[in-house]
């Protein structure tokens, strides 16, 4: 995750803070030099930084806060409230217009992920408000920009109007809206041309696509990973157009994450979304409150939730847990719980959102070796017949040997599975009696306290 580096070192500070009983001012002009030094080294923009530490300190000093029974606790709660302060409160959805069509302009520079944003978006936009977005293809300079917006609006069922390379990009733009209202489109989608700087040209023509389309919202794509650059990049764009979002890209790369806690304090502009990964589906809505959670190791089990929600079919689910109560639980339905867990993404980013999970618990747990069992599981069932799959019993050792093969594991792989889901079935029925009662009372009373 972008703001790994910039976690652990803000971690291990908290860490000393919560160590010690009773804290003096020294203490905490101590544990603020050391949260500046991080957070200048994650590339956080200095006047940023100077504001922020200011801040802080002001409010950890404040009487009751080092006299308190957990000062270390309160000196971290101040520093997370003020991190969600930094990146805008609260998340901040699209604007719908009032009379559809909405029409979306996205703009940034190239290379900074601008055609993937607008698919992401549209496939983002579809599933969570059920509407029909058309994405418009008015880069004509890059070489393959109309095909990769095609290529993409064919994996996501999203339609793309496009007229070639030979029009304006302002004229393929207003003819997409007025094609968009004929056929109930709502909203449009347009992916704008970028340059590998800001220039009078493409600034020009982007003045001119707003002027002819009138956007509801003029979303700016910046790529996480240019650190400082982003920040200067968002303060340019938005000056020129006055931009109504951010959507930060590559914010899954190996980055220092300090453009997510500077751009919303430099343009006063709010992240709308953030891409955690390479997959359409791996756009989230930012919400600010949750990053700081994650930046300070506290997880953010609200986001693996809406996750969750989002992909799993609830029918599904229930279906799974009636056939786990009567027992009839067979290996197509583990198969079926395995690719609804993948569907949540990948071990280390469902970890990544569990509290508690700082990078050396995540160095304990082999996220890769977890992965690849997870892979060898799901080949292994697939590779067996339907009644193999619902009778795992009649598995006798010749189609073991077969199972192997077609699986490209081992005959003993093939063993371990089948240990393992014996002793799974059996645990699912001692706890379906009395035990289960009890075991729900207990979830319930936790569910109280959470």
């Amino acid at each position: 995750m972008a703001f790994e580096n910039l976690g652990d070192k803000l971690q291990d500070v908290f860490k000393g803070l919560r160590s010690k009983g009773k804290l003096t001012e020294s203490d905490i002009k101590t544990a603020m030099r050391e949260v500046k030094l991080a957070l200048l080294e994650a590339d956080v923009n200095f006047k940023v930084v100077k504001d922020f530490i200011k801040s802080v300190s002001e409010k950890a000093l404040e009487a009751g806060v080092l006299e308190s029974l957990t000062p270390g606790q309160n000196v971290i709660k101040i520093v997370r409230d003020e991190m969600t302060e930094l990146m805008g409160s609260e998340n901040e959805r699209i604007r719908f217009a009032n009379t559809p069509p909405t029409v979306i302009m996205m703009c940034g520079l190239q290379g900074a992920g601008k055609t993937t944003a607008t698919g992401k978006l549209a496939l983002s936009i579809r599933k969570q408000f059920g509407k029909r977005p058309l994405m418009v293809a008015c880069d004509v300079y890059r070489p393959a920009a109309v095909k990769q917006l095609e290529v993409l609006g064919a994996q996501i069922n999203v339609p793309v109007f496009s007229l070639g390379t030979d029009i304006s990009p302002v004229e393929i733009a207003k003819k997409a809206v007025e094609h968009a209202k004929v056929h109930g489109n709502d909203p449009v989608i347009i992916d704008t041309a970028g340059r590998l700087h800001i220039d009078e040209a493409l600034m020009q023509e982007l003045k001119d696509i707003k002027a002819a389309t009138s956007p509801d919202e003029i979303l700016l794509v910046v790529d996480a990973m240019t650190g400082q650059d982003a920040v200067n990049v968002s303060a340019s764009f938005n000056q020129e157009l006055d931009v109504t979002g951010v959507i930060l890209s590559k914010l899954d790369g190996d980055t220092r994450g300090g453009a997510a806690l500077s751009v919303r304090a430099v343009t006063n502009k709010p992240i709308k979304y953030a891409s955690m990964g390479e997959k359409l589906s791996d756009l989230e809505p930012f919400h600010p409150e949750r990053m700081a959670s994650r930046i300070l190791g506290m997880g953010d089990v609200l986001t693996l939730i809406d996750k969750a929600q989002e992909v799993i079919d609830e029918e599904e689910a229930a279906t799974l847990e009636k056939k786990m109560r009567e027992q009839s639980f067979d290996l197509e339905d583990f198969l079926a719980q395995i690719q609804q867990i993948k569907k949540l993404g990948s071990f280390g980013q469902i970890l990544g959102m569990l509290p508690g999970i700082d990078k050396k618990a995540m160095e304990q747990i082999n996220t890769e070796e977890t992965e690849k069992k997870m892979r060898h599981t799901e080949a292994i069932i697939r590779s067996m017949t339907p009644a193999e799959r619902k009778k795992p019993q009649i598995i006798a050792a010749s189609r073991k040997v077969r199972i192997a093969k077609g699986s490209g594991t081992r005959v003993q792989d093939v063993n371990e599975l089948l240990k393992q889901f014996d002793q799974m079935k059996k645990m699912m029925k001692e706890l379906s009696g009395p035990k289960q009662a009890k075991l729900l009372k207990r979830m319930q009373k936790m569910k109280g306290k959470i």
